[in-house]
């Protein structure tokens, strides 16, 4: 049997970082579970919401962004 674990789930009143795949602002902040931190704009960050849940260990969203992956 496999155990699924939710990464756990901040908000925050605002991000400061820009997304590391277009540089638009900074919605969603991710540690990933192997090390190291990602950072994604609102369009990624919900694009690749089961991509960001599945390898996780903690998101920071910026507070009123919906995330799909929540």
């Amino acid at each position: 049997m496999t155990t699924l674990l939710s990464p756990e789930i901040d908000t925050v009143g605002e991000l400061t970082d820009r997304c590391d795949r277009c540089g638009a602002a900074a919605k969603l902040e991710v540690t990933l579970s192997s090390g190291g931190d990602l950072a994604f704009c609102g369009h990624h960050a919900n694009r690749m919401h089961a991509e960001i849940a599945r390898v996780a260990s903690k998101v920071r969203l910026e507070e009123g962004f919906a995330w799909a992956g929540k």
